[in-house]
């Protein structure tokens, strides 16, 4: 299995089975051409097992919006049929205000300036204002799409936000273990925290934020010293 490989633009990267290639989910920085997988960024190939993912990570800061990428943004604008959310990206996107789970036209969310919404990106093209829905396509539900309430936004890398929705990242499980605590990861480098106190609300964000290049082991010693700091 290919394991943090450094690629540059153009390169081909190798997978472990070229004739499982159409079972691969690629991410960000990957492009699939006839039988080939090239990259599109530079930076280090990584693997999620669950669910066969593959994405380049790297330390970008602006946000490149991709279809079906969960993101958090913020309300900046409101017409009558669209809201204008803030991802930290060169466009904001649209949110039509019927993308919300059980939305109708008589009955729909009223959303002011500065709310925090969690959803995913219906579709997104170069050079276009990207598309945010709230209601998983699949069910026709929220499953867990919609209004933030509480809480505050962390910014943090797009890389740690990836490796955040990996499983294998200890930080969030190592959190949940101490407080109560309620999370939503974005790929465009934005997560939402929210803990019954603010004391835990921030102790989580900074948390989170500074696991980025730590080992388990110091995460667990981190997570410990915060927490007996603040008396969690």
């Amino acid at each position: 299995m290919v394991k943090q490989q450094v690629v540059l633009p153009g390169e081909v990267v190798p997978m472990p089975d070229a004739s499982q290639a159409k079972l691969l989910r690629l991410g960000p920085g990957l492009l699939q051409t006839d039988k080939d997988i090239h990259a599109v960024q530079a930076g280090l190939v990584t693997n999620n097992p669950v669910g066969n993912a593959w994405w380049i990570s790297n330390s970008k800061k602006r946000y490149i919006p991709a279809a079906g990428e969960p993101v958090v943004g913020t309300v900046t604008g409101r017409s009558a049929e669209y809201y204008r959310i803030d991802i930290g990206s060169a466009y904001p996107a649209q949110l039509p205000v019927l993308a919300f789970e059980g939305a109708t036209k008589r009955n729909r969310p009223n959303l002011a300036i500065g709310t925090v919404v969690y959803g995913y990106l219906a579709s997104a093209s170069r050079g276009m204002e990207p598309e945010m829905s709230c209601v998983n396509a699949k069910t026709g539900e929220a499953d867990g799409y919609g209004e933030l309430k509480g809480g505050f936004i962390t910014k943090c890398s797009i890389s740690l936000c990836q490796r955040l929705l990996d499983p294998r990242t200890p930080i969030l499980a190592l959190l949940a273990a101490r407080l109560p605590l309620d999370v939503a990861i974005g790929l465009n480098g934005r997560v939402w925290v929210a803990s019954k106190t603010i004391r835990g609300t921030i102790l989580a964000g900074n948390a989170i934020t500074n696991s980025e290049f730590l080992s388990p082991k110091q995460c667990e010693t981190m997570v410990d010293q915060l927490c007996t700091t603040m008396k969690l």
